[in-house]
């Protein structure tokens, strides 16, 4: 759900874009009436070509109000998108109404130039209107640049585009009212024909703003993606730290919105949490190129050139969702001998867990060819909680814990040492400081070795918990 700050800017956003949309309404409003007045009262078939492409204009806006009021929905069951096409199917509206606009232009100029002579009497009041035309085409088409930059609105993108080519044409229809008023005064009559000439330039103009417009409508509508925006995509994507490729990226756009698609390779080891962390960092860096985006990004597991046997094991365990642990490789006489531990849930049967395991193994040698044996030790994996009767007291059991860690001259120190009863079955777990630079697996050899000695001098311990920690940690 957005929050208050977010729907305050969604508020304000709708309002600009609606309240400029129909400010641009009224405007073609009093532009079409008053260019469709003068047209007729002059004859000019320049103003009536331009009081036609002002009544597309009304239409157009009228769309185009249409289209902000609802591009701005948001995103339903219906449309998983949101509304936001509409806005491209809107200046897709725009683009046909142009070009119908166009074909009348022609047709009409080419009537009046070959066949039909219309006597044009230009006017003031037809100079007048057509200025005003211009200012106020000026005022609105920057009003619409300006909140379509801001909101990245294709709608009103299209509109601002529109009027401002309006400017020029109206500034075509001017010049050629007045070579005809100068043909007039200076008795030249082929000066008369200027009239349908300036319609026919302004017709050039209709055709050049709606192949723009078209251009981008459709590109919008057919899901083209914005040209250099997929490269750089992934050359961002793939400096990502952990991506090991960048398999597809599919880009596509509904109204001011971006919606992308990346399919990325991560090394098979790779946990869920820090595919997550990855996944993050690529729809950040996506967001530098298209702000706001809507980001879906897959993840595909790969074999990375990094992995080494231990990996590779790991990694057919985990495809299985199995977690294998205390894997050791023995190379004897120039054959892999592997040895590891698999926990399996504590209610299958022996016959099950057994076939479990020998459906892994044959899985591990089919990955791993260069292996010669596999033998894997079979644990169950707890999914019960147990309750322990009580703690007992460890003034018997300590010092003969203690006796025992003085033969490893690696432990500095134990403590914290914890003896629990739990379903008659005797637990015990103690911490262990050694040195901060000894190597993990000699911590590892020292621990195993010291609960093999507590279990020989104490028979009754059923489990042995030895946490190890460094030194510096227990002087702060």
């Amino acid at each position: 759900m957005a929050t208050p700050h977010i729907q305050i800017e969604l508020h304000s956003m709708q309002m600009e874009k609606r309240q400029v949309a129909l400010n641009s309404l009224y405007v073609a409003v009093i532009i079409t009436v008053l260019k469709l007045a003068v047209g007729y009262r002059t004859g000019s078939l320049g103003i009536l070509s331009e009081a036609a492409h002002s009544g597309l204009d009304f239409i157009a806006a009228f769309i185009t109000l249409l289209s902000v009021r609802v591009s701005d929905k948001p995103a339903d069951a219906d449309h998983q998108y949101g509304h936001g096409k509409v806005e491209n199917f809107s200046a897709f509206i725009e683009t046909g109404l142009l070009l119908v606009t166009c074909v009348w232009i022609v047709w009409e100029a080419v009537r009046r130039l070959m066949f039909h002579e219309v006597h044009i009497q230009p006017t003031l009041a037809a100079f007048g209107v057509m200025f005003l035309s211009m200012i106020l085409d000026h005022w609105r088409s920057g009003k619409l640049k300006k909140i379509a930059s801001k909101y990245d609105s294709q709608a009103l993108e299209a509109d601002a585009l529109h009027f401002s080519t309006d400017v020029w044409s109206s500034g075509v229809v001017i010049l050629g009212l007045a070579v005809v008023m100068a043909g007039e005064r200076l008795n030249i009559p082929w000066l008369t024909k200027a009239d349908p000439i300036a319609a026919l330039f302004v017709a050039m103009i209709v055709v050049y703003v709606s192949w723009r417009l078209a251009r981008q409508t459709i590109d919008a509508l057919l899901d083209a993606a914005p040209t250099g925006i997929r490269a750089d995509i992934i050359e961002r994507v793939a400096k990502v730290q952990g991506v090991l490729e960048v398999d597809r990226v599919r880009i596509r756009r509904a109204g001011n919105r971006y919606f992308v698609e990346v399919s990325i390779g991560l090394a098979r080891r790779v946990t869920f949490q820090r595919s997550e962390q990855v996944v993050a960092a690529v729809t950040d860096s996506i967001n530098t190129i298209l702000p706001n985006a809507d980001v879906t990004v897959r993840s595909i597991p790969r074999a990375s050139g990094e992995e080494n046997i231990f990996d590779r094991i790991r990694a057919v365990a985990s495809r299985s969702n199995f977690s294998v642990h205390d894997v050791s490789v023995q190379d004897v006489g120039g054959q892999l001998m592997v040895e590891q531990h698999l926990e399996l849930d504590e209610q299958l049967t022996l016959k099950q867990a057994h076939d479990v395991v020998t459906r892994l193994e044959a899985e591990i040698r089919s990955d791993v060819p260069e292996i010669s044996s596999i033998l894997t030790h079979i644990e169950s994996e707890p999914n019960t909680i147990e309750s322990g009767d009580q703690v007992l007291r460890t003034s018997k059991l300590e010092p003969t814990l203690r006796k025992i860690v003085r033969e490893f001259p690696e432990i500095i120190d134990v403590h914290d040492i914890v003896v629990k009863k739990v379903r008659d079955l005797i637990y015990l777990s103690c911490h262990c400081t050694m040195a901060d630079d000894l190597p993990l697996s000699r911590v590892h050899d020292v621990s195993t070795a010291l609960e093999i000695r507590f279990k020989q001098e104490t028979p009754e311990l059923f489990k042995v918990l030895i946490h190890t920690e460094p030194q510096t940690d227990n002087t702060r």
